[in-house]
């Protein structure tokens, strides 16, 4: 299971159970943070190969 996956599903618990709302809600952007920046070193790696 992917890490930005990982720390969404934690946020959204935590969000939902209403436990530590503050923190829930900076896990759901770290999430998301960190599932951006992986499609993005994804496209960087991938058209690294295609251009050598």
């Amino acid at each position: 299971m992917p890490s930005w996956l990982l720390i969404l599903i934690v946020g959204v618990l935590l969000l939902v159970f209403g436990i530590a709302v503050e923190a829930a809600k900076f896990l759901i952007w770290l999430g998301i943070i960190v599932l951006v920046v992986s499609l993005i070193m994804g496209l960087v790696g991938r058209g690294r190969r295609t251009v050598v």
